[in-house]
């Protein structure tokens, strides 16, 4: 993926409230910070989306459901410079963004930390060669199963079918994922899209007629 670089993008993030600048120092206290909206002593749910993006997605579940913590990941600074200028400093206090590769996460989340990964419209990297790259590759799956604890659960939208076929057989295959729902066309599926918040690409895709596929699978 080739992007333009935005000089502005760097110090813009560095200087952001909302962006956490040293995630290795919040191991194990991720539910004890101040933009995690528990009371009476009890932390709030913590739900990250890896590959934010523009940060729709996770933006508007953290206003719909200001009982959670929401935690956006994007690896590219440009990306999440345009999630940041979108925000306008207008941004709900459950939410907080982070620059980091995906694949950096357990040196900065303890087990069972996180409580639900959302996975958006991931890069597809359709070449065979490069399939560890994608986002539920088994190698990924085992990060995120040491992560979410039992019944933590990862929800997986995409409108490539051969990434989404790709990601059943990874699932089916891993010993700690049960795959629970699924469907091949989200918006026409009364089970589960009631509720369903969509992206810039999904609204994009589907406004084409594109078919919007979705999985839950769940920590054994």
């Amino acid at each position: 993926l080739r992007l333009r670089n935005i000089p502005a993008a760097r110090p813009a993030v560095e200087a952001s409230p909302i962006c956490i600048q040293d995630p290795v120092s919040l191991m194990g206290a991720w539910k004890s910070q101040p933009w995690n909206p528990g009371s009476d002593g009890a932390s709030a749910p913590l739900h990250i989306e890896i590959g934010m993006g523009k940060g729709h997605f996770i933006t508007e579940m953290a206003r719909r459901n200001p009982d959670i913590a929401y935690l956006g990941i994007e690896r590219y600074e440009s990306v999440m410079y345009k999630a940041l200028l979108r925000m306008g400093g207008e941004e709900p206090s459950n939410l907080r963004f982070l620059c980091e590769d995906a694949g950096n996460m357990p040196t900065f989340f303890k087990p069972g930390e996180i409580d639900r990964i959302y996975l958006n419209f991931s890069d597809p990297w359709p070449k065979a060669r490069h399939d560890k790259r994608r986002l539920t590759h088994h190698r990924f799956l085992q990060i995120y199963a040491d992560l979410l604890p039992v019944e933590g659960l990862i929800e997986f939208k995409t409108d490539n079918e051969a990434l989404f076929d790709f990601s059943i057989e990874e699932i089916e295959a891993f010993p700690d994922f049960d795959l629970i729902k699924t469907t091949r066309d989200l918006h026409h599926d009364d089970d589960m899209n009631p509720g369903n918040v969509m992206t810039e690409y999904e609204a994009k895709f589907s406004a084409l007629g594109n078919p919007i596929y979705k999985l839950i699978a769940k920590r054994r």
